[in-house]
């Protein structure tokens, strides 16, 4: 359990993945402007998820479902969807070699935009294979929690990508045909 005294009570976590249970917890809010339902939409397109998701190479679905597998760094990852209540609520379930995820979304309303508040536990199964303990994990989490917010922010925006698109701050942007940030698939 590391870091989790902040964590919403308005989350809901699926059984022996809480973050009590966790091994690595990581929570991050924003308020960004644009309403709740287009901050959904980003996030569900999974079909532009290899353009701007840190490491990841495919996507096995282009729209939204409520299965879906992801390769990155030659890493698999199957994604089940735990929870979707458009466009205030997401929860989605990853499952690769040695450990799971759970990542929850919440998308409210406010005078500004959206205040979106998202948490991830990290579970490992094999903690000597993959050192969930390990302080990479909150930083993968940050990464993937900061190149979020940016496509959010520039889909929404219409403001041009690069290295620190709207605030994100030490995101790096991969360029076409790089390959994907190591850190973000191997602690």
């Amino acid at each position: 359990m590391h870091g989790n005294q902040e964590r919403n009570p308005d989350i809901h976590w699926p059984s022996g993945l809480t973050p009590a249970d966790a091994h690595s917890f990581h929570r991050s809010e924003a308020v960004v402007p644009v309403p709740p339902q287009r901050a959904l939409s980003v996030l569900t397109d999974l079909g532009g998820w290899v353009d701007w998701v840190p490491g990841c190479e495919s996507v096995s679905a282009d729209t939204f479902t409520s299965a879906f597998e992801v390769r990155g760094a030659g890493r698999r990852f199957e994604v089940f969807v735990g929870e979707y209540e458009p466009p205030n609520r997401l929860g989605w379930l990853w499952i690769g070699a040695g450990v799971r995820l759970y990542q929850a979304w919440l998308l409210t309303e406010v005078a500004d935009g959206t205040r979106i508040v998202v948490e991830s536990a990290v579970r490992g199964s094999a903690p000597k294979a993959l050192d969930t303990l390990s302080p990479s994990w909150m930083q993968i989490l940050d990464e993937l929690w900061q190149a979020q917010l940016a496509r959010i922010r520039t889909e929404t925006s219409g403001v041009p990508e690069g290295p620190r698109a709207a605030g994100a701050v030490g995101l790096s942007r991969r360029s076409p045909g790089a390959g994907p940030p190591a850190s973000l698939w191997l602690p």
